[in-house]
Order: structure tokens, then C-alpha cells, then sequence
């Protein structure tokens, strides 16, 4: 479950696969297509036949009923003991607020978390990242949780969820946002992937919680929305020297830098950093703007301050204060990711930052975002990147942002909906 897949390089899609789809035209010759790459696609995830998730089986039924696959357990039903692992391994609770465990967690990420398909880059979470999110409001610690091996206590895999509510249409649910899904490299054929869902899902249970959210690169049963990144370079000369980017066609490094130069200064009257006292009226803007989508999480000021109020090296958010009326009209938010880059001897670090959560009212959503990349680019971000989610659609092209052939998908677990969204449908932007 649960990983980001987000640094590939820009590239475009193969022309023989797209003129191969538009010329087998037969409606039923593309069924049976679907048909047989569902069936291999469930032949590939046992372990997700067995959960309450939608199944490859079920596209397209819109018999079943939106919302809880299966209802609750009595907490006294719910396994009490942790699920058993291999013999040289034990269970251990992270706590996050020890700096000795986070820099443990770091480490067993930085080495191991997700890369690209050509292992050029890593995700490079921070400590910093790392504390900001596992601890939001009401988190629980026994939801991070680690594996060590018994006689080194070396930390060899992870994983956490932390508590949200989440819209979905009308009903506001309990869930759980899981993450951090990460074995060490040596001991993937250990199968210890599907006992550390296991695992964390008890622990879910055990707070009285029965649903789900997470995201992967990978397709397991059955997304609910699939989710393209787009990159914006800021630092075009070293994205290219590092693989991230290539040179365009008949275009020269500096045709390529003069193309994406930005402004030195924000033209947004007003536009300023978010400061503490700007939470009430970020909060009221993000839960308008957020009530129009199919899934979107449910803030209050509580998570307005823990997740959008700027944390260093961690998440920028900025507001656009009107100048007669000092009312809070826009605001745009990003938070930092970096990726270790492998195998550079000019470059070690990546320094990214991904679109957050964005709401325009008085200022058109292109100006505000343009006025977020000029902050990145003066910060030194060397690129930003965004999914299609929401309404971010309407400036990637215009601010060129370039498609990376990296995708994001979306999943509930235990709750089913009954017609897959458009990235446009989806309010949720998880870490």
C-alpha cells in the first residue's frame, strides 16, 4: 500500500501504443481487453482479493451500494495480539517525538523508500517531514509502527496511518491516512509487506476505525482515481545534468533557461507569508472550496494549523491579504520533498516541492500560482510538481508544467464507490 511515485522524468508516451488504441476501435474487442488485464492484474494481488477493497471483478457493476463494504466488528471481535512474525523479527511502536527513533525511520527511508524506475532518485523525507506528518491532531503513536531484527534491533521495515475525516459526497468518515510503506531492500522476498497491513489495519480497528485512504504507484484493486504528475523546472540546467529533465528538441541550454525564467518579485498585491492568526480565515476558504469535491478531507482549524500554517523546510503556504479591506481572499500552499540523487558525482539532493492545497477567489488561480513558483525558484527549488487533482488542470500548460510519466492512485479501503473520478473530482492531497 502506500507509496509515492512521483520523481520520474518528464517523458512522452509511446506513439505506437496511442496509434494502436485509436485504430482498434470494436467496443468489444477493448471489453475483452479490459477483461484479461483485470484477470491477470487479480492474479498478481492475492493478497487483495482478500481484503474489503473493490475488486478488478466488479468494474463496472453498479449493483453494489456506495460506501462501507463491510460493517464494523465489535472492538471485542478485533484480533488482540499483533500478527506473528518471522522468528527473527519483532514488532516495536516508533515513537516519533524521540529524535533517536526518527533519525532510525529517516535512515531506513532514505535507503529504501520509493525511486524511480531508473534508480536515479529517492524520496528524501526529513525529520522534520517526518514528525510534521505522523503528529497531526489526535494522532495515535501505536499507528507507527516498526519491525527490528531481534538480535541487532536494526530497524528493517514501517509502517503508519494517522487519523483524518474524509468527505465522500455527503458523509463525513473516520478514516485512517496510511503511509510509509517500507521494507529493506534484502529482506523484500520475505513477504512482510501484506503482515505490516495486516498489522496496521488491527491497529485502526482497535481505535474503533474501519476505513482508509492511501495512495500508490503501482495498480492494486481497484483505484478510485488515477492521478498524473506534471513538473514545472525551476533549475532547468541541473534537472537536465541530473536525468530528471531532457533537453528539448532543437532547443539549447540557454534557449531552455530563458524559457523558464520567472519574475524576481511576486506581482499579487498583498501576497504574503500565512502567519498564525490567518487560521480562521484559510480554514473558511479551504472548507468552501474543498465542499465541492466527490472526496475531499473535512478541516477544521485544528488541521488548518497543524498542516497548512508554514513549518520550515517542511510547508510554504502564502495568503493574499487584501490591501483595502485586510480580508484574506486566496492563499496557495507547497511542501518540500526532497530526492537523494543516485549516482551523480556533481549532485547529491533534489530539492522539490509539490503542490499542497490552493484556493483562489479574487485572484485568478494563474497568478497565484505563478507567484508560488517565483517564492520556490527564490527559495531555491530546483522543480515543481503537482498532480492534476482538483482544479490544477487549468494552469499546468499555461505555467509550463510538463507531464511526467509518473502516476499517483488513489484508494479507499472498505468503502466502495461506484464509478471511479476524474482527477478533477479529487479535494485530497496525501503525503
Amino acid at each position: 500500500m502506500v507509496d509515492n511515485n512521483g520523481t520520474r522524468a518528464p517523458r512522452n508516451s509511446n506513439p505506437d501504443e496511442n496509434s494502436a488504441s485509436e485504430t482498434d476501435s470494436s467496443v468489444e474487442a477493448f471489453a475483452a481487453r479490459r477483461v484479461q488485464e483485470s484477470l491477470s492484474l487479480e492474479r498478481r494481488h492475492a493478497f487483495w482479493e482478500t481484503q474489503p477493497v473493490g475488486q478488478f471483478r466488479d468494474i463496472g457493476d453498479t449493483s453494489f451500494p456506495e460506501g462501507p463494504i463491510e460493517p464494523p466488528t465489535p472492538l471485542s471481535a478485533v484480533k488482540q495480539e499483533p500478527y506473528n512474525l518471522p522468528a527473527l523479527y519483532e514488532w516495536i511502536t516508533c515513537d516519533m517525538d524521540t529524535e533517536e527513533m526518527c533519525t532510525e525511520v529517516y535512515i531506513l527511508l532514505m535507503n529504501n523508500y520509493v525511486e524511480d524506475d531508473e534508480n536515479m532518485f529517492r524520496f528524501n523525507y526529513s525529520k522534520e517531514f517526518l514528525q510534521w506528518a505522523l503528529r497531526p491532531p489526535g494522532y495515535f503513536k501505536s499507528w507507527h509502527i516498526g519491525v527490528r531484527v531481534k538480535s541487532s534491533k536494526k530497524l528493517v521495515a514501517f509502517i503508519t496511518g494517522v487519523p483524518a475525516r474524509i468527505r465522500v459526497h455527503g458523509d463525513i468518515v473516520s478514516m485512517a491516512e496510511v503511509n510509509f510503506l517500507c521494507v529493506h531492500k534484502k529482506l523484500r522476498s520475505k513477504r512482510l509487506a501484506p503482515v505490516l497491513i495486516k498489522e496496521v489495519t488491527r491497529r485502526i480497528h482497535l481505535e474503533n476505525i474501519w476505513q482508509a485512504a492511501y495512495t500508490a504507484g503501482i495498480v492494486i484493486p481497484t483505484p478510485i482515481a488515477t492521478c498524473q504528475y506534471w513538473h514545472r523546472s525551476l533549475n532547468p540546467k541541473k534537472l537536465i545534468d541530473v536525468g530528471f529533465s531532457r533537453l528539448g528538441a532543437r532547443m539549447t541550454m540557454s534557449r531552455t533557461i530563458k524559457l523558464y525564467k520567472l519574475p524576481d518579485s511576486t506581482i499579487t498585491p498583498g501576497f504574503r507569508k500565512m502567519e498564525l492568526r490567518d487560521v480562521p480565515a484559510v480554514t473558511r476558504l479551504i472548507r468552501g472550496y474543498l465542499s465541492r469535491f466527490v472526496v475531499a478531507p473535512d478541516f477544521d482549524e485544528n488541521d488548518v494549523e497543524h498542516w497548512i500554517l508554514p513549518t520550515q523546510n517542511v510547508v510554504d503556504s502564502y495568503v493574499v491579504e487584501s490591501p483595502e479591506v485586510h480580508e484574506i481572499t486566496d492563499f496557495c500552499s507547497f511542501y518540500t520533498l526532497p530526492s537523494t540523487i543516485l549516482g551523480n558525482p556533481n549532485y547529491k539532493t533534489l530539492k522539490a516541492a509539490y503542490s499542497y492545497y490552493t484556493v483562489a477567489t479574487k485572484t485568478p488561480l494563474i497568478q497565484l500560482m505563478n507567484d508560488a513558483l517565483i517564492v520556490a525558484r527564490r527559495e531555491e527549488y530546483d522543480v515543481f510538481n503537482a498532480l492534476d487533482v482538483m482544479e490544477n488542470e487549468s494552469f499546468l500548460k499555461e505555467l509550463k508544467f510538463g507531464p511526467g510519466d509518473g502516476k499517483l492512485h488513489y484508494y479507499l479501503y472498505n468503502y466502495r464507490l461506484r464509478h471511479p473520478m476524474k482527477p478533477s473530482e479529487l479535494g485530497l492531497v496525501l503525503l
